[in-house]
């Protein structure tokens, strides 16, 4: 399950920084790839809809968000916990 929550994820993101899935990086930022807050916004709501989760994120405090966003490889290990934690 873990590669194909990788390549979502990253397919994603690549999408909303407007990049190909090879050229993302897993330590790069979010803000690296030039994804904005609404991208960023985006790319939650397509990750929610795509695994059937919700997202404890808050837009305008991500520093205070449960939902790590600090590079691409912490996002994807969130979604691929709340997974976790929805099919247990």
């Amino acid at each position: 399950m873990g590669d194909s929550v990788k390549d979502k994820v990253i397919e994603i993101i690549a999408e909303q920084a407007v990049l190909e899935p090879s050229d993302i990086a897993l330590d790069q930022s979010l803000e690296d790839l030039g994804v904005d807050s609404m991208g960023l916004v985006e790319a939650i709501f397509s990750i929610e809809e795509a695994f059937d989760i919700s997202v404890p994120f808050n837009a305008n405090e991500p520093e205070k968000s449960a939902f790590d966003i600090s590079s691409v490889s912490a996002v994807i290990a969130a979604v691929e916990k709340l997974v976790a934690e929805q099919t247990a």
